[in-house]
């Protein structure tokens, strides 16, 4: 594609990925790179080639379609990989990834493009331990951080927040079950309530769950998708656009993921927007995509990855415009599982009204009383069904109340019976204290006799040594009594 004219997406095909030719000077090939949009321009910063760090941020001017170089007389940037970038105001914030660096704690750098400024923030509080493979999510002004993989290689699935107002780091408690530890997984905000992390992988594993924190309660949920069938990626990308999440590439190590998917995130349900060869870079781990706004559309803008080639290409994706709909308050765990049958119904109902509305005709302003009547009756149906489908749910919802109403009775009843064990382990137990307790007051007694044995044992014994010499004294004179002639035989003589 030529770069003449600076309206060059405007002759793009909806929902296909086009690659750019862009002329003069290319930045390196990489993956596991971080990148964002900020005023027109997409910013990348650092990532991995060949297993070496890199440390620059390249600019691409979505205008002109030209590179540039961020380069910095302050501060010098970290080589980084598995790092994440964030746009807050006119500033770029930098956080995490692995390094060289000895720091133990996740570091945030402040990157302001047009002055080419860098610095790090000074933040307060407990910061998470250093990191890379994590999820940064921006909600209001704060920061969510989930998972990733320390500098030991250990596995996390904690959540921190970083308050950007007060640049105080939190951990935060969460209940019910939340994901598998991982890393190399992407992460949603929906509704400015809820959480959703996608995919990942352990040392081991390569995930396709789906799971969703409520930042009101703190409760984890892991609702079932509907729609198309998702294979399991780690080092996937994915940015939302309204109520839609557009999650591109991945891989398990073995192939990348050739399709870009579209999870509509108020339904819950899936489908594929378009698909690529498996050895294109849009096939890839570690790259980036990004989101947008030129003359009013929206379009996808994805750079970098890694297929057993680097790639340094810039992909764009002119996208169709979707209606919006209402965010959708998800239910909560004990409800999950009909959740999935609800917004089943519902997309079978829903697109056959707006079908209805997108072909009315402004020309035709008289409307036939029975072509009314079968729209009417056609409509009272599909409320019929909706109706029969939300009953059904209701029931299952019912049902699994019904269940969780049994088990907790059942836990209450195996409580009862382990605090009566209790008792009475408690008791035998204060038995045996008392026991020991005699056992030792024998015990001292017995060490005051042995005491007094040793005193006797003592004197008997130096009664025993008089004896021995009395004994050897009285054979020394029965010994001289008896010697041959002696002083009789002198008086004799």
């Amino acid at each position: 594609m030529g770069t003449d004219s600076q309206s060059w997406y405007l002759d793009l095909s909806y929902d296909q990925w086009t690659a750019l030719s862009v002329s003069g000077p290319h930045p390196a090939a990489r993956y596991k790179h971080a990148a964002t949009v900020l005023d027109g321009k997409l910013y990348i910063a650092g990532g991995s080639r060949n297993g070496r760090y890199l440390s620059d941020i390249q600019v691409f001017d979505l205008k002109s379609l030209a590179w540039s170089t961020i380069k910095s007389d302050t501060e010098v940037l970290p080589a980084l990989s598995g790092h994440s970038v964030i746009s807050w105001g006119h500033k770029l914030l930098l956080l995490a990834g692995h390094s060289r660096s000895i720091s133990d704690t996740v570091t945030v750098w402040i990157i302001d493009p047009e002055s080419q400024h860098c610095s790090i923030m000074e933040t307060f509080g407990t910061p998470p331990v250093a990191r890379g493979g994590q999820s940064v999510t921006l909600f209001g002004s704060k920061l969510i951080m989930f998972g990733g993989e320390d500098k030991k290689r250990q596995l996390l699935n904690d959540i921190y927040v970083l308050d950007l107002e007060t640049q105080t780091w939190s951990s935060v408690e969460t209940t019910q079950t939340p994901p598998s530890p991982r890393f190399d997984h992407s992460a949603a905000l929906h509704a400015e309530r809820y959480l959703l992390i996608f995919g990942g992988c352990s040392h081991s594993v390569f995930f396709n769950d789906l799971h969703i924190l409520d930042l009101e309660t703190m409760e984890w949920s892991c609702p079932q998708l509907q729609g198309d069938l998702v294979s399991s990626r780690a080092g996937h990308a994915g940015v939302t656009i309204d109520e839609n999440w557009y999650i591109v590439g991945g891989g398990d190590n073995k192939s990348g993921v050739p399709e870009t998917l579209v999870l509509n995130m108020s339904k819950l349900v899936v489908s594929v927007l378009t698909s690529v060869k498996g050895r294109d870079p849009l096939a890839s781990e570690g790259l980036t995509v990004s989101s947008a706004l030129l003359d009013g559309e929206h379009f996808l803008v994805a750079f970098g990855g890694y297929n057993g080639k680097y790639s340094n290409e810039v992909y764009v994706m002119r996208l169709k415009p979707r209606d919006s709909l209402h965010p959708k308050i998800l239910m909560s765990p004990a409800a999950a599982a009909a959740a999935a049958s609800v917004t089943a119904a519902y997309a079978l109902t829903k697109p056959e009204m707006l079908d209805l509305t997108e072909r009315e005709d402004s020309n035709f302003k008289e409307v036939q009383n029975d072509t009314t009547r079968k729209d009417l009756s056609a409509e009272i149906n599909a409320i019929r069904e909706e109706k029969k489908a939300l009953e059904s749910s209701l029931a299952e919802v019912t049902a699994e109340n019904s269940g969780i109403k049994a088990k907790i009775e059942e836990v209450n009843n195996t409580h009862a019976d382990l605090s009566k064990e209790f008792h009475s382990v408690q008791g035998q137990l204060t038995s045996e204290r008392s026991r020991c307790a005699k056992l030792e007051a024998q015990i001292a007694e017995l060490r005051k006799v042995l005491d007094s044995m040793q005193s006797v044992e003592e004197e008997v014994q130096a009664l025993r040594r008089q004896k021995s010499a009395l004994e050897h004294d009285m054979e020394l004179q029965t010994v001289q009594g008896q010697r041959p002639g002696g002083v009789w035989k002198w008086i004799a003589g």
